[in-house]
């Protein structure tokens, strides 16, 4: 009886064990995605480069200058999984303002939109990892939920929302690249991703959001393709803070 006993321990504990192993090497939850991504900036969006401050934007009828960066950024997940979630194939859109100072990782306002073909599951692990991907506060944030369509070439991009109601964001090749290519900046941090595939330039036709009291449109400004990767990160116990 003794002899069983044990045995019995023993085979518990190595249940027990095997979840563990298995977390090392396959994270609770991953995402590749490619954004089709347009704002306000000049072309290259200044906020990518430090210093907490969007381009200043002048206003000659009232002779003023204000900062802000307004952007849509349109998503489609290549593949990914949220805790048994399939989020293959996936649309989502955020549609915002960073304000003028985000030097204290406070920023205006979003809307996160979710394709109307995502299920309930699907919103709930795409807004859980959004939230990691910018690990940043909102003085204003909403979701909502509409029909996105997302179209993308190695010359130009176009994502509609409600059929471009909404919103829109159309991107084209430049004609600023070395002997017709599309310039692509390799090695920048594109937010709380672990890696992307680099930005590729693509100035705007149209970066639009058109509905409420916060409509804006702007033509020629900043835009750019991505392809990132982000995925959970194994819990520690005893770390400190590099910051």
């Amino acid at each position: 009886m003794r002899v069983l006993a044990l045995t019995c321990v023993a085979g518990l504990a190595m249940a027990a064990l095997a979840p563990v192993a298995s977390a090392k090497t396959a994270p609770e939850w991953h995402m590749n995605a490619t954004a089709i991504e347009a704002c306000s900036c000049p072309m290259f969006c200044t906020c990518y480069f430090g210093g907490g401050h969007p381009a200043a934007h002048h206003d000659m009828a009232n002779m003023a200058e204000e900062h802000y960066c307004r952007f849509n950024n349109a998503y489609k997940i290549n593949a990914g999984n949220y805790k048994g979630t399939k989020l293959d194939g996936a649309k989502f859109w955020l549609s915002g303002d960073l304000g003028g100072d985000f030097t204290q990782g406070q920023m205006d306002w979003v809307v996160v939109t979710f394709d109307k073909a995502t299920t309930q599951a699907q919103r709930d692990a795409i807004g859980a990892i959004a939230a990691q991907l910018f690990p940043v506060k909102w003085k204003s944030m909403t979701t909502a939920v509409g029909d996105i369509a997302w179209n993308a070439t190695k010359d130009g991009a176009h994502a509609t929302l409600d059929g471009g109601q909404t919103a829109e964001v159309q991107l084209e090749k430049g004609g600023f690249g070395q002997a017709g290519q599309v310039p692509v900046i390799k090695g920048l941090q594109y937010w709380g991703s672990d890696s992307n595939t680099g930005f590729v330039l693509m100035p705007n036709l149209i970066d639009a959001y058109r509905v409420g009291d916060k409509k804006f449109e702007y033509k020629g400004s900043n835009g750019f393709m991505l392809t990132l990767d982000i995925s959970a990160k194994p819990a520690t116990t005893g770390s400190k803070s590099g910051m």
